[in-house]
C-alpha cells in the first residue's frame, strides 16, 4: 500500500510539471502548481508513515521501551504547506486576474509579445 502512495505522489508531482511547463493558458499553470503540491504533500506523508505506529500522544506511565511511534514532523511540515499552498495559489490567481484585466488574455504567449 506504501509503494502506491509513492507512485501516486511520483505521478502527481511529474504530472504538475508537465502542465507547469507545457500549458499555456495562466490558470492550468495554476491548477498545474497545486498538483504538484498535492504530490509533495504525499510524499512527505508516506516518508513519515510507519507500519503499525501510534500517534505520539502519551503520559509517563503508558511509555514503555517497546513503544513504536509515528514520526510527527512530517505531519506537522504537511499541514503548514497545505497552508502555504493554499495562500499561493490564491496569490497566483489573483495575479491572473490582474494579468487578465491589463492584457485582456492570460495566454502567456501573447502577453509575452505585448510591450505595454
Amino acid at each position: 500500500m506504501i509503494l502506491m502512495n509513492y507512485i501516486v505522489s511520483f505521478f502527481l508531482i511529474t504530472l504538475g510539471l508537465y502542465c507547469i511547463v507545457a500549458k499555456y493558458n495562466l490558470v492550468k499553470t495554476v491548477i498545474g502548481l497545486s498538483i504538484c503540491d498535492y504530490g509533495v504533500n504525499l510524499l512527505i506523508i508516506s516518508i513519515g508513515f510507519n507500519p503499525g505506529g501510534t500517534a505520539p500522544i502519551f503520559t509517563w506511565g503508558e511509555l514503555t521501551p517497546a513503544s513504536f511511534f509515528v514520526d510527527p514532523i512530517p505531519q506537522a511540515l504537511t499541514l503548514t504547506s497545505i497552508v502555504i499552498g493554499a495562500c499561493v495559489t490564491a496569490m497566483s490567481l489573483s495575479l491572473v486576474m490582474k494579468l487578465s484585466e491589463q492584457y485582456g488574455t492570460i495566454d502567456t504567449r501573447e502577453i509575452r509579445r505585448l510591450r505595454g
